[in-house]
């Protein structure tokens, strides 16, 4: 083979190992590809000039039912032959770098108004839709149940100008810039983090400019702010603005904007009338637009910094579960003291939004359904929500009372807009195979000046894991990593920085956890033995059904000669080895049944090759502690334990639809798939708590699943489960059993022992 062939080879390799990993993205701190930049088209004189704008009930603010402005009236374009060439047209042409789905037969409503297109063929590479083959403007036989929808990326095209060629009718056209930002003009506010506070900034052609304030509401700094991941806006001192503008000459922008106040985005306001700016640069009655928002308390620097009057939320009636980062989940409700999800019916931006706001975050970015963020469990309390966007709370909400029909497979999550934080900046991975893994380095201040270096590993589990995914926005963890000479990072960030790092799970940042500080100790040292992480954007979710356990709830007097694996396996008290072979165990049985509702399968931490076979089940086990069974006195006092040895993890049963993946028979593979479950049964050996020297009375009893935090899960609050129990001597009652979390703050303070299952952590 020739030289020339070898380096062929060696090319197409490369790009092969490049596209293997390019649907992961680029995190920060790792070079984006070359972007291309914007040119505004060359049109010939005799093509129709049109405008575009995405509208309905939409979940995203890039995304929407497209309309078309053309002859003084908004109409829509129809599905007949409608393809991803075309969507790619009209997202290009709104400014957006590309179209990721379209969407037919009206998913974001119907419009009104004329059909201006119909039997659309587009290349993709048209510079306006107007230039793509169609029947011709206006000519159509379609109904608005056909009416397109598409789907835009996130990303705009650097140095979009937006070019208004109607200028009679700019106020209906929606706000198409390349950027938006709030920068910060007074020194005190430079400084601080998050810039809540200063000039509000469009970049349109590459250019940064301000808005006049001339034509400025209100409603617009709610907008801007709740973009900026601020519930709320207030007053600010507009003297010291108007000196600052007076020093430095402003550079307008050609148009007012007109929001509702009811946006998630300034892309869905409107354009307001063009700007009249005077000849020595300054705008008819006005000064640039300043915008200062109220941070959630989450996001809020200390009183000491100014922000005595952040936000606060009134009530706890609302809260997200299953998200990955701060921000997002799956909305629930409290009604009647218990916690219950809201359905998806009519679920959009607007509804969406109120959420978040009521929450102490901005607007929402998207509007989730059909279970994304994981399923719920107990009761469905919402359908059919519709909001003004104005209320305090998603309680304030129309809704319709009678949610019929709706199932946890169609249950409601948001992603809402957070302050920008800068946590991103100050970690990263590195020496991995793809983005979402590596070993971690922090960037920390030295005698007074920034290096990278490593973490201690000793102590490095799961929940520290969790935060680093959670403040790169890579998801949540799969693994934790107490070893990373296969990921060599950075050489000259060998040195450990971070050391004694004990994390609750639910920190936005590694910086926030329990570390030693400036005090390190490793013995373990930096480098090779470093800590790492791989991430994943989605993660499984155990929960146990309560109603199981209180309908299988028995006691049995078994004889010691019969219960020797189980003597064997430590699933009887401790008083049991002075037991003779001939007398009684009184256990408490039950049944347990634990649901994946998460969005991956849960997989065992171990891999087989290090699975234990048990002679007297005659299987692998492959978890050391997948549950613990406990029994409380009414003051918390523990009185009587149980322990389950993954007994073996298998797909007992699965919703409609779905495939067992996982058996245990032949060594098989080890889980519990998405949408199934496994079933212990009652008669099983350790599925029990041993009862024999417990007094009668009043008790509480407790299962815990996954209690060492082995293996990731979306949440682990509801990881626990509790019942009142009642044993008289002779029979057992079992009744009030719930999971972690469903009930109100007031009803789970009334069961003593853990409130959920992170409070066991370490």
């Amino acid at each position: 083979m020739t030289a020339a062939h070898i380096l062929l080879v060696l090319l197409a390799l490369l790009q092969l190992t490049c596209g293997q990993y390019e649907h992961l993205g680029y995190p920060p701190g790792y070079p984006e590809p070359e972007q291309e930049q914007y040119t505004p088209p060359q049109l010939a004189p005799d093509t129709p000039r049109i405008q575009l704008r995405l509208a309905g009930d939409k979940r995203k603010h890039n995304e929407g039912r497209v309309e078309v402005f053309y002859n003084g009236e908004w109409g829509t374009v129809c599905d007949d032959d409608f393809n991803i060439h075309s969507a790619q047209v009209v997202c290009r042409e709104l400014g957006y770098l590309e179209a990721v789905s379209w969407s037919p037969s009206s998913k974001y409503g119907k419009g009104e108004g004329p059909i201006w297109f119909d039997n659309l063929h587009c290349t993709g590479k048209e510079k306006t839709l107007a230039l793509c083959p169609s029947n011709g403007i206006g000519v159509s036989d379609c109904k608005h149940s056909e009416d397109v929808g598409v789907v835009c990326s996130d990303r705009r095209i650097p140095g979009f100008k937006f070019v208004n060629t109607l200028p009679n009718h700019v106020e209906n056209m929606d706000i198409q810039v390349e950027d938006v930002r709030i920068r910060a003009i007074l020194s005190s506010y430079r400084k601080r983090i998050p810039v809540t506070e200063g000039y509000v900034e469009v970049k349109d052609g590459g250019k940064w400019k301000q808005i006049c304030s001339s034509d400025w509401t209100e409603l617009n700094s709610r907008v801007i702010c709740g973009m900026f991941g601020f519930p709320g806006e207030r007053k600010y001192n507009a003297r010291v603005y108007k000196m600052f503008a007076r020093r430095r000459k402003p550079s307008y922008w050609d148009f007012s904007v007109n929001c509702t106040g009811t946006e998630a985005h300034l892309s869905s306001c409107k354009l307001g009338q063009v700007t009249s700016v005077k000849s020595n640069g300054t705008c008819s009655g006005g000064l640039p637009v300043v915008v200062s928002c109220v941070p959630g308390r989450a996001f809020a620097p200390t009183p000491m910094t100014g922000f005595r009057k952040a936000f606060r939320q009134e009530q706890p009636l609302v809260r997200l579960r299953g998200g990955a980062i701060v921000g997002e989940g799956r909305v629930e409700v409290l009604k009647n003291g218990e916690w219950g999800t809201i359905c998806d019916d009519n679920w959009n931006l607007l509804s969406a939004t109120v959420v978040c706001r009521e929450l102490g975050f901005g607007t929402a970015k998207e509007a989730l359904s059909g279970g994304r963020l994981g399923q719920g469990m107990g009761p469905v309390h919402m359908n059919e929500v519709q909001c003004s966007g104005f209320e305090k709370s998603i309680t304030e909400c129309y809704f319709n009372k009678e949610s019929l029909g709706c199932s946890h497979e169609e249950d409601a999550a948001v992603r809402c807009n957070v302050p920008a934080m800068g946590f991103q900046e100050r970690l990263r991975l590195s020496g991995g195979r793809n983005p979402y893994e590596g070993r971690v380095e922090v960037l920390v201040e030295r005698n007074g000046s920034l290096v990278w270096g490593t973490v201690c590993s000793e102590g490095w589990g799961t929940m520290e894991a969790m935060v680093v995914c959670r403040q790169l926005g890579l998801g949540f963890a799969s693994s934790a990593f107490q070893e990373t000479w296969y990921w060599p990072g950075e050489v000259s960030a060998d040195g450990v920085v971070m050391s004694g790092v004990r994390c609750s799970g639910t920190e936005m940042s590694l910086s926030h956890c329990l570390h030693h500080g400036d005090h390190l100790t490793c013995n373990k040292g930096g480098g090779r033995n470093a800590a790492g992480v791989s991430c994943s954007e989605t993660a499984p979710d155990l929960v146990l059904n309560p109603q199981v356990v209180e309908q299988t709830t028995y006691m049995e007097d078994r004889p010691m000669f019969m219960l020797q694996c189980a003597y064997e396996e430590n699933c009887l008290s401790s008083t049991s080895s002075q037991a003779p072979a001939n007398s009684y165990r009184r256990l408490l049985r039950f049944s347990s049944q634990i649901h994946n509702n998460g969005q991956s399968d849960f997989r065992p931490k171990a891999g087989r090759h290090s699975w234990v076979w048990h002679d007297c089940h005659r299987h692998y086990h492959s978890m050391e502690v997948f549950t613990v069974y406990d029994l409380f006195s009414l003051n918390g006092t523990k009185v009587a334990e149980g322990h389950k040895a993954s007994f073996c993890l298998e797909d007992s049963e699965c919703d409609e639809g779905i495939e067992k993946v996982y058996e245990c028979a032949n060594f098989g593979e080890q889980g519990i798939t998405v949408g199934c479950w496994d079933t212990y049964r009652h008669d099983i050996d350790c599925q029990w708590i041993d009862i024999t020297e417990l007094k009668p009375g009043d008790y509480i009893f407790q299962i815990v699943i996954n209690p060492n935090y082995e293996v990731p899960e979306s949440d682990y609050t509801n990881n626990i489960m509790k019942c009142r129990c009642r044993y008289d001597g002779h029979r057992v009652w079992m009744y009030s059993c719930h999971n972690g979390g469903s009930l109100s703050t007031e009803t789970e303070q009334t069961f003593p022992g853990l409130l959920n299952n992170q409070v066991t952590h370490r």
